[in-house]
């Protein structure tokens, strides 16, 4: 009869099944949020050199990027702004350390709008939006947010998970709140489905295992989806070449339509992509953590928030006394280093997030006894659909490098258009708002503030998504120029209901179908 059971048990487990309740003792929870927190600092630190700087390229083996004992407490001393992975993270962290786990998606929201660290991209558009009374969820709506479907949560994830370990469900009602309101669509996909990663890393050592049950949680039919679904399949088809994954995802799933600086350009910030390096990363890196780090920021593009989530999630599989000494040379010098524009530093984290994780477990059926935790293992529920920029897609880009002094108007075809430019420089903390009227075909639709603060700023300057199709007109009229301040346009991108497959045609003219000016 215990030979049956014995049977009964394996196949079970070979199957998928799983336990109702994982039990670990405080020792082992500690040691993996440890991991986890510890294992995202080291990998946003050892690809920091290289973000951006490969983008829609791999970077080579020859290529050499640093690690030495000390590297980690330079960096966070001399380039604290490399961490915005992780003083992300610990905003949301200190208002549920300030709050409770109840905080209202209102007191997150001000947190980080309100914060004193520079933002980009969805972040950014963001708090442009919650600082002007936009709150979310429309703050990270995609008609709200021309970066809805960047990377900005999916690198903020991580406490998400962190603080529901074996509870993917329970990380995915923390990041529906905290995800939209920056991300929408696949962007908020990302944040979902790593949370859902490290909140399994806790009850399993067998990475395939990790990525393919994570994405239970995400809609089948979005791109993010279909995208993790292929990192899986070709892994299994190629399971000892990871450049022929890379080369696959370049061909298929490299084309951005959303954020405006990756459209026409191989700058991609698009969650999806970024997300299936993380995964192909993982899946190569097979538990081992240098070939992780390695192959994952190798992949290029976001070569430092990817490492930080493949390392926060090896991390937490591993745990962190199992990490490898050689990533761990110095960490105990920068452990008790504030991350800036905080006052929390790891050695703070690694037990605020334990703290939180307990009370998590508690309030979600688990027990707490004296030397061991008991957590209902939850199977993963997907999450609402969502798409951005339904029935959108970039049909043209044209130049203007043109400083707005008065008016400023432009005609086009389709049924949207984003004008990119700039009212600030680089850590200005001016006052000045710039004032700018937007009509559409001869009506005024509002009255735009621009703000010349780096921190506040619009990280585009106008958009308009979902017009009827057809023949527009645009014109900007600038309410109050400043001889101290420069309003530029530089680049405006038109949008229509379905792919130009003539677009290459149409990009990186000049003097070819100039908009009209008035200044």
């Amino acid at each position: 009869m215990k030979k049956i059971f014995s049977i009964l048990f394996l196949l079970a487990h070979f199957v998928g099944a799983q336990p109702k309740t994982l039990t670990l003792s405080k020792t082992e929870l500690k040691d993996k949020i440890k991991g986890g927190w510890a294992g995202q600092t080291i990998g946003v630190t050892f690809g920091g050199p290289v973000e951006f700087r490969y983008n829609g390229t791999l970077i080579n083996e020859y290529h050499p990027i640093p690690w030495y004992d000390g590297y980690l407490k330079n960096t966070m001393i001399n380039n604290p702004g490399l961490y915005d992975d992780l003083y992300m993270d610990l905003t949301f962290v200190d208002v549920f350390e300030k709050e409770g786990l109840d905080a209202p998606v209102e007191s997150h929201a001000r947190a980080y709008a309100n914060a004193g660290y520079a933002l980009w991209h969805a972040n950014q558009a963001g708090r442009y939006n919650i600082l002007h009374g936009i709150m979310p969820p429309a703050s990270g709506h995609w008609l709200n947010n021309p970066h809805a479907d960047c990377i900005d949560y999916q690198i903020e994830c991580d406490f998400a998970g962190l603080m529901s370990p074996a509870m993917p469900n329970t990380a995915s009602k923390i990041s529906d709140k905290i995800g939209h309101i920056m991300n929408y669509g696949d962007g908020y996909f990302g944040g979902v489905y790593l949370g859902a990663c490290y909140t399994l890393a806790f009850t399993s050592k067998n990475i395939k295992y990790i990525v393919t049950e994570a994405l239970k949680t995400i809609p089948k039919e979005s791109n993010y989806y279909k995208c993790i679904s292929d990192v899986i399949k070709w892994h299994q088809q190629n399971p000892n070449d990871w450049k022929k994954t890379w080369f696959l995802l370049q061909d298929k799933w490299t084309q951005d339509i959303g954020c405006p600086d990756g459209v026409y350009a191989p700058f991609n910030i698009d969650a999806t992509i970024n997300s299936a390096y993380v995964v192909l990363g993982l899946l190569y890196g097979n538990g081992d953590f240098t070939k992780t780090m390695e192959i994952t920021t190798r992949c290029g593009q976001d070569a430092d928030c990817n490492p930080s989530s493949a390392g926060g999630i090896l991390g937490t599989v591993l745990g962190y006394e199992k990490i490898p000494s050689y990533w761990k040379m110095g960490l105990k010098e920068a452990e008790d280093i504030d991350f800036k524009y905080t006052t929390i530093s790891l050695s703070d984290v690694y037990e605020i997030g334990t703290k939180h994780a307990l009370l998590n477990i508690e309030r979600n059926g688990g027990k707490i006894l004296a030397d061991k935790v008991i957590i209902p293992v939850q199977t993963p529920v997907e999450v609402k659909m969502e798409k951005s920029f339904e029935g959108t897609y970039p049909i043209d880009k044209q130049f203007v490098y043109k400083n707005l002094t008065k008016e400023y108007t432009f005609d086009f075809e389709g049924t949207g258009f984003v004008v990119k430019g700039e009212t600030a420089k680089w850590a200005s903390e001016s006052t000045y708002n710039f004032e700018v009227e937007l009509y559409l075909d001869g009506v005024k639709i509002e009255t735009i503030p621009l703000p010349t603060s780096f921190k506040e700023r619009r990280h585009e300057l106008f958009w308009k998504y979902l017009l009827p199709k057809g023949k527009h007109t645009v014109r900007l009229k600038l309410l109050n120029p400043s001889t101290e301040h420069d309003c530029r346009i530089n680049e405006i991108l038109i949008y229509s209901d379905s792919p130009n497959n003539d677009s290459n045609q149409n990009i990186y003219r000049f003097g070819q179908r100039k908009p009209t000016s008035k200044s």
